[in-house]
């Protein structure tokens, strides 16, 4: 895996991103406008401007990226970082600290945050696999918090081929990667609004669509008690956990809304995403305006 590669595919994706969903990094980076210890406060004036403006410009853009990656290292990591980069050659650090820089490849924050999380990952697999993985986890952790009939409506809901018989069992599958393709999108859209309605009271823009307005109304309890969950282990060992795992979680569903965008569209009368190369939608019988 080339760390550098996937850092610079971030900082793309970010430049390419709607306003709307910059939004959300935004608070998670500021602590919604609160300002943390670590984050400078023109970088913390600038970003919360743009959220209010619903308006990122390239600068920042990059600023907010940049910021991220910051916080990618624990608190102890980013201060010894800063330290030696800091000092010029010839210090003593400089025999004692290795070689750094202000921030870590993405690549490892994303590893980082499967770890922090108890989801498994192996040396060789991609990073959009592991954001999938997180993905499927916090969906799970939240299915073992519903009696089966709701696990039953979710998983349907969601599109999963699988059947259950209890949402331990719907969560394992999950964890195995049962659900895949357009299935992981829109698993991802239900988890990154519930994420971003439990931390910063308002979710993402998301076009108009029952199957997962319904999905959201199950889910954001359960999943907003996953997410108290890993904030209180993040107390015990790195408040950067506080911007790195709901940022990685934003990151993997916006990387997937990329990747979608190409593949499906919403039917204008009942929303619902279709295959944009279907003549008509599934849900409504209506023509696909895009192939019409």
């Amino acid at each position: 895996m080339n760390t550098q590669n996937e850092t610079a595919v971030i900082y793309t994706l970010i430049a390419e991103a709607d306003d709307d969903d910059l939004c959300i990094l935004a608070d998670y980076v500021t602590d919604r406008g609160e300002g943390r210890l670590s984050l400078s406060n023109d970088v913390c004036k600038l970003l919360v401007q743009c959220r209010d403006n619903v308006s990122f410009g390239a600068s920042a853009r990059r600023t907010l990226a940049d910021e991220i990656l910051k916080f990618g290292g624990n608190t102890l990591t980013n201060f010894y970082r800063e330290m030696r980069t800091s000092m010029g050659l010839g210090s003593l650090l400089d025999k004692i600290l290795p070689d750094a820089t202000p921030t870590i490849s993405y690549d490892e924050i994303v590893r980082d945050v499967a770890s922090h999380m108890k989801v498994s990952s192996g040396k060789h697999d991609r990073v959009e696999d592991i954001e999938a993985s997180i993905i499927r986890h916090l969906m799970g952790e939240s299915l073992k918090k519903m009696d089966s009939e709701t696990a039953r409506k979710v998983t349907k809901d969601l599109g999963g081929s699988f059947s259950i018989a209890a949402p331990a069992t719907a969560a394992a599958t999950l964890a195995m990667g049962g659900v895949a393709g357009f299935a992981t999108y829109r698993m991802a859209m239900i988890v990154a609004n519930s994420v971003a309605r439990t931390l910063t009271g308002r979710g993402l823009e998301l076009a108009a669509n029952a199957a997962i307005t319904r999905t959201l109304g199950m889910v954001l309890g359960p999943i907003g008690w996953a997410v108290a969950g890993l904030w209180t282990l993040a107390d015990l060992s790195s408040p950067a956990y506080r911007v790195t795992v709901p940022c990685v979680v934003q990151l993997a569903y916006m990387r997937l809304k990329m990747v979608n965008k190409f593949k499906v569209t919403v039917c204008e009368p009942c929303g619902a995403f279709i295959d944009r190369h279907a003549r008509f939608c599934p849900s409504c019988g209506h023509a696909n305006e895009v192939t019409a």
